[in-house]
């Protein structure tokens, strides 16, 4: 699904993120969403959210879990 679309994130989802430090490798972290950061419904690049782990990124791909 869709990262770049607020309404397709919920807090628990499943999702892979790409970090500020990942972002010229394109690096996927995979966690569960804890809070959405963005608050426009629509950003270019991912909506940002942190993880419940606490790692802050833009979301990439929404996994079905």
């Amino acid at each position: 699904m869709d990262g770049t679309k607020r309404s397709n994130i919920k807090i628990g989802s499943h999702v892979n993120i790409v970090l500020k430090e990942d972002q010229r490798t394109g690096d996927l972290t995979e966690g569960y969403v804890e809070a959405i950061l963005t608050k426009s419904p629509n950003h270019p690049h991912g909506i940002k959210v942190r993880l419940e782990t606490g790692e802050v990124g833009r979301v990439k791909e929404i996994l079905l879990s």
